[in-house]
Order: C-alpha cells, then structure tokens, then sequence
C-alpha cells in the first residue's frame, strides 16, 4: 500500500512539472546563408586536410608490411 501511495504521489508530481520543463516554442536560428557557406567552406578545408593524412597513413602501412615480408639480408665483408 505504500508503495502505490508512493508512486501515486510521484506521479501527480511529475505530471504537474511537465508543462514547466517544456519549451516555450522553436527555437529561433538566425544563420542566413551566408553563415552555412561558411561553415561547409570550414567542412571543405577539413576534407581537404584529411585526404592526404589518410593516403600517408596507407602509403606507411603498406611500407611496413612489406618489409616485414622480405628477410634481411646480412652482406659480409
């Protein structure tokens, strides 16, 4: 019997709280165009960036995996 009282309770609680916690309306974004522009120009230069980091990053990998193929050879003199 407590435990529904409780759970009663918490529930007029919580439905009374619900239009407090809600939002009052949209939110209102003033971004024009011009600032969407700029911040896929900023996305733009990222990419660009990104590129030649992960052709490096291959190029490395298959460097190494080939030398771990070949045995090294020992000159003697």
């Amino acid at each position: 019997m407590r435990a529904r009282t409780a759970a009663s309770t918490l529930a007029l609680v919580m439905g009374s709280v619900t239009s407090a916690l809600a939002a009052s309306g949209a939110r209102e974004d003033n971004s024009g165009v011009f600032v969407w522009i700029f911040i896929g120009f900023c996305a733009l230069i990222i990419v660009a960036q990104m590129v030649p980091a992960v052709l490096t990053m291959l190029g490395m990998a298959k460097g190494v995996k080939e030398s771990f193929g070949e045995k090294a050879e020992v000159k003697s003199r």
